[in-house]
């Protein structure tokens, strides 16, 4: 019972944050990027794990800010 409150509590506060922040929604949106671009770089290549590393950090940073900017657009103009 605890732990179906405490889950729904967690999703609900996940979706209220995600809906309404979109600095948030790109952070995750970039962190999870860095992770899947290293391992695709790094396996499709054979870079040196350093290598791909810094590759997937900063198309992804740049990916972030463009998320960024299109959910506040998006937000601004289907109200």
């Amino acid at each position: 019972m605890i732990l179906t409150e405490l889950t729904r509590g967690i999703f609900k506060l996940l979706k209220k944050l995600i809906s309404e922040s979109s600095i948030l929604l790109a952070v995750i949106y970039t962190i999870g990027h860095i992770f899947i671009a290293t391992i695709c770089n790094w396996l499709i290549t054979g870079a040196a794990m350093e290598l791909a590393a810094v590759d997937a950090i900063v198309e992804p940073l740049i990916n972030g800010v463009w998320c960024y900017a299109l959910h506040k657009f998006a937000k601004r103009f289907i109200k």
